[in-house]
């Protein structure tokens, strides 16, 4: 299951056999069932999380208990909360199993001691942060200014294997839609 870590690496950047089975050493492989959080409000965030299997999803809850799904995560995906890991401070979000799912946990401490020995790993977590961000702000124009339907459309030309894994109710809290209306959405698109 390594191999998918590798394989995500080595699209940015080649590594040795030694230099990944290094940087494979500093992670810890965790399993977690359905409906099991991974991290929860208010706790530390020690961790950054990559997926080998399963699927996840990252959400925060409003003072009148309304859940916004922030993320999903899939296969080859990395998820965490990002404020609370750099900060190293207490999550403002939940990370919870939508199945089961198997991890490789990355601490913020391993995470800069590999950028620091390996420019290559550094180089690595740089793009990938980048993408990070234009994904974010992708994500954010979207809900600022395109309609229902638009969004729909657009997750379901980004991300088909989505609509395969998620349950329809969380696809509609990613959208902001109601699920009545992403059941019109889902049937006009047929």
């Amino acid at each position: 299951m390594s191999d998918i870590l590798r394989q995500q690496i080595e699209r940015i950047t080649p590594l040795t056999d030694a230099e990944f089975e290094y940087v494979l050493s500093h992670f810890i492989s965790k399993k977690f069932k359905k409906h099991q959080f991974v991290l929860q409000e208010g706790e530390n965030v020690p961790n950054d999380f990559f997926l080998l299997n399963g699927c996840l999803k990252s959400y925060f809850t409003d003072k009148n208990g309304k859940e916004h799904i922030l993320q999903f995560g899939m296969q080859d995906w990395w998820i965490t909360d990002y404020e609370a890991y750099y900060n190293q401070s207490k999550a403002t979000i939940n990370i919870d199993c939508i199945e089961d799912s198997e991890l490789l946990c990355l601490s913020f401490q391993h995470r800069e001691k590999l950028c620091a020995e390996i420019h290559k790993i550094e180089h690595f977590f740089r793009k990938k942060t980048n993408k990070r961000n234009v994904a974010l702000q992708q994500r954010i124009l979207s809900l600022l200014s395109n309609n229902a339907k638009e969004k729909y459309d657009q997750l379901l030309q980004l991300y088909p294997q989505l609509f395969q894994k998620v349950p329809k109710q969380l696809i509609a809290s990613y959208l902001g839609v109601t699920r009545e209306t992403l059941s019109r959405l889902n049937s006009s698109s047929k």
